[in-house]
């Protein structure tokens, strides 16, 4: 009777631990899925702000229009990438190709600002200057809310990695999740908008 109840004790302590196991799996990836629910919202915002800024600097840069015409082009790609990380924010490759798509729109985005320092009456321009500040606004809160992400990726795949956490993780298809990061080092700094 006593080894009985002692071998029930020890069952329902395991599975006890085995249950913790899974609600801090289901805790970190939610955790880390609302991170990038954050994002999500700051990339939106930045590529709101893009077509306002595009169309504002169309009347200064009619020379321009390849630059104007990057810039669109990259932000497209942006939220086609931001869309699909947005569907499956536990797939790697949507990360990753957000990544890769959010560096080719700051590259854009650079070259745009490096030609508006040749036009003057550009640079004077409020409504120019207002949305240039807010894009920048919006890249610093983009930086924030990337490293809270990543922070939570990192935790995330820790736990997950750990042994007894690992057999449980597998169990349940809890799968490794990559952090967002930019390719380049120049795309990891904010633009520069100076007037």
């Amino acid at each position: 009777m006593t080894t009985t109840l002692i071998g029930l004790g020890v069952i329902a302590v395991v599975v006890i631990y085995l249950i913790s196991i899974y609600n801090r799996l289901v805790t970190y990836r939610n955790q880390f899925k609302n991170g990038f629910a954050q994002i999500d919202v700051q990339l939106q915002r930045r590529h709101d702000l893009i077509p306002n800024l595009v169309e504002s600097a169309k009347a200064y840069l009619s020379h321009e229009k390849d630059t104007l015409t990057q810039v669109m082009e990259a932000r497209n790609g942006a939220i086609s990438a931001q869309q699909a990380a947005a569907r499956d924010p536990v797939d790697s490759k949507n990360i990753q190709r957000l990544g890769s798509a959010e560096n080719m729109l700051s590259k854009a985005l650079a070259n745009f600002y490096a030609v508006a320092e040749n036009y003057p009456e550009l640079k004077a321009n409020e409504t120019i200057q207002q949305l240039m500040e807010e894009l920048s606004s919006t890249e610093n809160r983009v930086s924030f809310a990337r490293q809270a992400y990543n922070d939570g990726v990192m935790t995330y795949n820790i736990f997950r990695e750990k042994f007894p956490n690992n057999i449980i993780a597998g169990m349940f298809a809890f799968k490794e999740t990559a952090q967002l990061e930019l390719e380049s080092p120049e795309a990891r700094q904010a633009p520069k908008v100076s007037f």
